[in-house]
């Protein structure tokens, strides 16, 4: 041993293995010169001689650990949504149904929250908050330097503090909070403030006067609804009897989440409806109000809800993304298996002429499981290291979740574990595998394949495979969906279109009217097409109550847009001079409520005539069907009448750098102390941003299919080098009665395209089932096209026939003499 040339003196790899045994007193054992020396020196005899089967384990396994960890990272994120607030499993938020509506509504208004609050001693806490979180202006003065911000604010009642978990870092809310005070993060305490105490400071509301600071909390972690933005105090008579101003979210906390399904029941029986909503209202009429709680974690995943802000995701998306990581974990494992097994006959004689010196059969199958143990948990090192590289590439931008290892130390210890066990499972095999043999057979040189393991790499590297199919399939779909739902028409000409969210100022629209490239410019209170859901209207008509989207706009803006009104006529200046304004519904609306042209509807602080009706223009995402919609033209009596989105027309042919340049620096003229926050944008960029989930979702498929494909190639590698190498002397008594190197090329590729036909015609319906369900997140969906699986079964087929003509053509141009006597 001391003059081997495989001294574990000379190796790294042996004093990792000698620290280890100290670590485990092992020193001590009698078995220590009978063990570790011979697994140590197996382990640099492997490294030394198998350099690129080394590399290629590390590298297959390294990658499989660091996506493993990034799913289930953002799993955990997923999973854990608002489970982090005391008593999460108490709290619920309130919703309501009107008339047998297929879905709820989250707002309610606020005298009906405060009503139900009263209603049972088991709600022992209630929180109001306005619907929408606005921007909100700011600025700090230091050193004699105005500084400008942009933050989010929320209105809340104190309630919303007592719901809700807020750790705070300063100051308290035991007290009502009084208008002029806020609440902020400590993120934006630190901003603000640097490391100066905060409460009592001001920041100064562009438009609302000084705000002194009452507290600081200790940011939210990303996974809650409960974002971190300014608190203001929501004022005490605020629409406090006004119960037809459906505008507010209401969440409560129970003393029991056993008893939030019978306060319903009791808010019936202690509460007279009719004395709100008139003599004739009946609690059990089909139409009658019902109400639902949302338990807390509920909500993110919540899909039959309307006017819902709340983040949102999928269970669906978490089992698909849970099954990929156990999927890519397999995959790696089975490789590894392959790998190990795929050294036998380079192996064999060693390891039996180790057994005929006296080596226990005991001690080289704990050599080669400790072999593919120290091979894991050196690819999960390496891991580690590709996912903090991962958090610097823009790819991080698909996952939502905090990659910072010390946040989520269960699921970085957990790999840890995984690690080890795949080092366990994948050497078992192997090691007995390699001793199977007799070692006077093995020396005589009558090694072989048995039947019984080829069809167990066969079934291993099937399910590669299979996974690879159904993954490719999934991405691919994934794909023309998002192609689907950015180039379909939407019923509107949103070509050669600029869109700039800032409020409608004469003096800007002139400036920009002024450059040759425009040709014309609306307004508009929302973007088209920009959202899942726009503010919606209930109203009386024809003695029923229709409810539908309402977008307020400019009576120019269907011309500029390029929508064509199908009956009556478009908005006209009159409109605008008129006491209540217009409406001109869409089909889906005229359809379900019979409307007809002439008649009014009561909008605003009068009625309103329709005037027109169009076809269903895809106003809202193409997640959701199209629902009954009006554009509205305020008139001189109304509350609203604050377009805040420019619509700019190039002229065919402008120059379409040239004009988004013109209206940038119109901004930063115009608006000096603001334009950074202002947004210039094509529309084509307002459907990029519209879709980002989906894409995020497409990419993260497509990126992890490649990892698989990967793995699996590396897999497909191994068991070629294995059929090789075994069948070497089969190949030379080939050439040598005449065949050619072509002809034995394609007697292993018919064997492996074999293989592939079974496991697509397994992975197809595995893959049309799970595209299937995740299209029904859609209203409008890509047809599912034939050719995606002949393209995904040509990529794998492609890649497996190079990697098996690489491997055999060079064994099957070696000199087959040699490799006669090689056996």
């Amino acid at each position: 041993m001391k003059n081997s040339k495989f001294s574990p003196k000379k190796c790294f790899v042996c004093d990792f293995f000698l620290i280890f045994a100290k670590t485990l007193k092992l020193e001590n054992l009698k078995i220590k010169n009978n063990i570790m020396k011979p697994i140590i020196r197996n382990l640099v005899s492997v490294i030394r001689r198998f350099k690129l089967a080394a590399a290629l384990n590390i590298l297959g396994l390294s990658v499989a650990f660091a996506a493993f960890m990034v799913i289930m990272i953002q799993v955990e994120h997923d999973y854990g949504f608002d489970r982090f607030h005391k008593d999460y499993d108490k709290i619920f938020r309130v919703e309501a149904n009107w008339r047998q509506s297929s879905e709820w509504s989250v707002y309610i208004s606020r005298p009906h929250a405060e009503r139900f609050f009263e209603s049972s001693p088991h709600i022992v806490a209630g929180a109001i908050a306005q619907s929408n979180e606005g921007n909100h202006f700011f600025w700090v003065e230091n050193d004699g330097v105005r500084n400008l911000y942009r933050e989010n604010g929320l209105v809340v009642t104190p309630g919303f503090f007592d719901v809700f978990t807020f750790d705070f870092v300063e100051g308290s809310v035991e007290e009502q909070i009084a208008p002029g005070s806020i609440i902020i993060p400590l993120s934006m305490s630190r901003k603000y403030f640097e490391n100066e105490p905060a409460v009592g400071k001001q920041l100064n509301h562009n438009g609302w006067g000084p705000q002194t600071v009452r507290a600081v909390y200790r940011d939210f972690p990303l996974n809650s609804i409960v974002n971190n933005v300014i608190y203001f105090a929501m004022q005490p008579h605020e629409n406090r009897e006004s119960w037809q101003n459906h505008n507010y979210n209401t969440y409560i906390r129970v003393n029991q989440a056993s008893n939030a399904p019978m306060l319903f029941d009791n808010f019936k029986r202690t509460f007279d409806g009719a004395l709100v909503w008139g003599e004739d209202f009946d609690w059990d009429a089909p139409e009658a109000l019902k109400m639902r709680l949302t338990p807390l974690p509920e909500i993110y995943y919540a899909t039959d809800t309307m006017y819902d802000n709340a983040p949102k995701g999928s269970k669906q998306l978490m089992s698909i993304l849970f099954a990929i990581a156990i999927v890519i974990i397999a995959i790696a494992g089975i490789n590894f298996t392959n790998f190990t097994t795929a050294l036998t006959p380079m192996r064999i004689k060693n390891i039996n002429t180790q057994r005929v010196l006296g080596a226990f059969q005991s001690t080289i199958r704990l050599s080669i499981i400790a072999e593919a143990v120290f091979f894991s948990l050196l690819s999960y090192i390496i891991a580690l290291l590709l996912v903090l590289q991962f958090k610097n590439t823009s790819l991080v931008e698909l996952i939502n979740a905090d990659l910072t290892f010390s946040a989520k130390p269960i699921i970085v210890g957990g790999t840890a574990i995984v690690a080890f066990l795949v080092g366990i499972f994948a050497g078992a095999y192997p090691s007995l595998y390699m001793t199977s043999f007799e070692p006077a057979m093995v020396l005589k040189g009558s090694f072989g394949l048995s039947p019984k393991g080829k069809k167990i790499r066969n079934t291993l590297i099937g399910i590669q495979f299979v996974a690879s199919f159904a993954l490719i399939i999934g991405a691919l779909f994934m794909y023309l969906q998002n192609h689907f739902m950015l180039n379909s028409p939407l019923g509107f000409d949103r070509d050669e279109l600029i869109v700039v969210n800032v409020g409608m100022r004469d003096d800007f629209t002139r400036k920009l009217m002024e450059f040759p490239g425009v040709e014309e410019i609306t307004f508009g209170d929302n973007l088209l097409s920009g959202s899942d859901r726009y503010m919606g209207w209930g109203r009386p008509y024809k003695g029923g109550m229709i409810n539908f989207h309402v977008l307020p706009v400019h009576y120019t803006f269907l011309n500029v847009t390029g929508i064509a009104v199908s009956e009556g006529r478009d908005f006209r200046w009159e409109d605008v001079g008129s006491n209540h304004g217009a409406f001109i519904f869409n089909q889906a609306a005229k359809q379900k409520y019979d409307l007809e042209l002439g008649a009014t509807i009561s909008a605003a602080r009068g009625d309103a005539e329709i005037i027109g009706f169009i076809p269903d223009v895809k106003f809202a995402s193409f997640r959701l069907a199209v629902e009954p919609m009006a554009f509205y033209v305020w008139g001189t009596e109304n509350w609203g009448n604050h377009p805040q989105c420019y619509y700019i027309r190039l002229n065919a042919g402008a120059d379409k750098r040239a004009v988004m340049s013109h209206v940038k620096a119109t901004l930063v003229e115009l608006y000096p102390d603001f334009h950074p926050f202002l947004e210039a944008l094509f529309y084509d960029e307002v459907l990029q941003s519209l879709y980002e989930t989906e894409k995020s979702l497409s990419s993260l498929i497509t990126l992890f299919s490649m990892l698989a494909i990967f793995i699996s190639i590396v897999g497909v590698f191994g068991l070629v080098v294995f059929d090789s190498e075994c069948r070497r002397k089969e190949i030379g008594i080939r050439k040598v009665h005449g065949a050619s190197t072509l002809g034995i090329v394609m007697m292993f590729n018919k064997a492996y395209f074999k293989i592939l036909a079974v496991c697509f015609i397994l992975a197809a319906p595995l893959a049309w089932y799970a595209v299937t369900r995740w299209l029904e997140n859609f209203a409008y969906k890509t047809p599912m096209y034939w050719w995606v699986y002949l393209l995904a079964f040509a990529a794998v087929a492609s890649i497996t026939v190079c990697t098996v003509t690489f491997q055999n053509w060079k064994v099957a141009n070696d000199d087959p003499v040699k490799s006669i006597k090689s056996e």
